[in-house]
């Protein structure tokens, strides 16, 4: 045993004599070799633009000097209406988005297990996960025909079939108005999301002992008590962990707002990527150190819900998500 290995102690106290680390590395220089290129590839692909972050202290125009700036953005970000809009849009929506598709699909996944025909389940499971293999600017084109406020708009003539509307004239721009985009939004993330999500709570339910339910029905338990006793607390860890695991995600909405927002409800739709978006293509001459400002902003506020969300993690399943 070579006098340079170093000694350390395992958790039941034995003694462990390790080699000294660059000769560890020498004797698996093969598999070193195999990872350098992996290595070299994360660093320039995933390393190499967060060199980028140093423009949001500089002034930095597509013509002109790049000048330093400081903290100069980051002033203008939090004293500017639209930024603290888009802000608080994107926590209300995300949030909101999270915890009503979460509801559905558990409701939904509920249905679905208590469904008696194998045939009509598994066709119903087929027909609620399609929606989510469709694109966004596919559903935006979909949902737009059927809102739209002309005579192709399937719900207003249904409204105006109804006797809601006198003439079409008094037609509803849905996605223009302020009052119904948010529900409109909803309700689409709802259509195409649902049954997605519906995958981790049925292989949840899956897992349930049987013996839970026959207990069940020799207490003479209906239907409706075995679900609000035996099928609902079985899934509460799932939903739990799944509400922790998409809280880490809700700074990161952006196509599916930006295929269905307009300026005329950018006061209850524009969130931070899409005002990221806009101060950058949408503007003549963008700066674009205020834009690296407000994306690295937005990039601090994501690592921090991660980090709570790994530390509600440990509490919740004993071990974090990074």
């Amino acid at each position: 045993m070579s006098k340079k290995d170093k000694v350390v102690r395992s958790s039941s106290g034995t003694e462990i004599r390790k080699k000294p680390l660059g000769l560890r590395i020498w004797n698996n220089r093969g598999y070193y070799l195999m990872f350098l290129p992996v290595l070299i590839f994360v660093l320039i692909i995933y390393y190499w633009p967060m060199l980028g972050i140093r423009w949001a202290f500089y002034d930095y125009k597509p013509v002109g000097a790049k000048i330093f700036v400081g903290l100069k953005h980051f002033q203008t970000m939090f004293s500017t209406p639209a930024f603290k809009t888009a802000f608080f849009n994107t926590l209300e929506l995300s949030i909101m988005k999270l915890l009503i598709t979460t509801f559905t699909a558990v409701l939904v996944s509920v249905f679905l297990n208590e469904m008696g025909n194998l045939f009509a389940k598994k066709t119903l499971q087929t027909i609620i996960y399609l929606p989510h293999f469709m694109s966004w600017a596919v559903v935006a084109s979909i949902f737009s025909l059927f809102l739209s406020p002309s005579a192709t708009g399937l719900v207003n003539n249904i409204l105006l079939d109804m006797g809601v509307f006198d003439s079409s004239k008094e037609f509803i721009y849905f996605l223009a108005s302020k009052a119904w985009w948010r529900p409109i939004f909803y309700l689409i993330n709802i259509w195409k999301e649902t049954g997605w999500g519906t995958i981790i709570f049925l292989a949840t339910l899956s897992g349930i002992n049987p013996e839970l339910y026959e207990a069940a029905d020799i207490d003479g338990a209906s239907r409706m008590q075995k679900i609000k006793y035996v099928t609902l607390p079985a899934l509460a860890n799932t939903i739990i962990i799944v509400l922790i695991l998409n809280l880490a995600k809700v700074m990161n909405m952006f196509e599916s707002v930006f295929v269905l927002y307009n300026n005329a409800v950018y006061d209850v739709s524009d969130v931070i990527s899409t005002y990221i978006y806009r101060q950058t293509f949408a503007i003549a001459l963008p700066n674009y150190g205020y834009s690296t400002a407000v994306g690295l902003f937005k990039s601090l506020v994501g690592c921090v819900l991660v980090i709570i969300c790994n530390y509600a993690s440990k509490k919740v399943r004993g071990r974090g998500i990074i």
